[in-house]
């Protein structure tokens, strides 16, 4: 039980539970800038740990992008591109390398995303602003962190949020 092990080794403190919440990836502006700047940095020093994180990453990626695909459904919902509550970060957000993998594979993407006022930002999805008609359209619903807002669609619902909590 995947739960049960994160709970052991957050039990440890020097770990804790901080960011022990299973998502599809990592993203941010920091954290892949800064593990491809380590990598340049440091040319002469062996590597191998940062670039297997810079691959399990992409892996992760194109695991995830595969399960999807394997629905065989119409139309892919993306609720909501921040990686958790509270932030405005969705421009590097983990599951947009999952929108463009699930795109080269010809599948149908909406997105509903509040904090995008700009319909021109993310040219080559469908914008859809209202909760009630995105969780209608969405045959299979993306989520990075669960939401009161689609208890109703629990069933539709695709995430890797164990703990409910960012």
């Amino acid at each position: 039980n995947v739960a049960n092990i994160i709970e052991g080794v957050s039990s440890d403190p020097r770990i804790g539970r901080g960011y022990n919440n299973p998502s599809f990836g990592y993203g941010g502006y920091c954290l892949p800038k800064d593990t491809k700047q380590l990598l340049a940095n440091f040319k002469k020093v062996p590597k191998t740990l940062i670039q297997s994180i810079i691959s399990s990453n992409s892996s992760r990626k194109d695991f995830i992008s595969e399960q999807i695909a394997l629905n065989d459904l119409k139309t892919i919902g993306f609720y909501r591109l921040v990686m958790k509550s509270d932030s405005d970060n969705f421009r590097t957000s983990a599951v947009i390398g999952i929108i463009e993998r699930l795109r080269k594979k010809g599948m149908e993407i909406i997105i509903y995303e509040p904090l995008i006022h700009d319909e021109n930002l993310f040219n080559d999805f469908e914008l859809v602003m209202d909760i009630e008609e995105f969780k209608a359209r969405s045959d299979l619903i993306v989520t990075n962190r669960r939401s009161n807002e689609l208890d109703d669609v629990e069933s539709k619902l695709f995430t890797r949020d164990i703990f409910s909590e960012n």
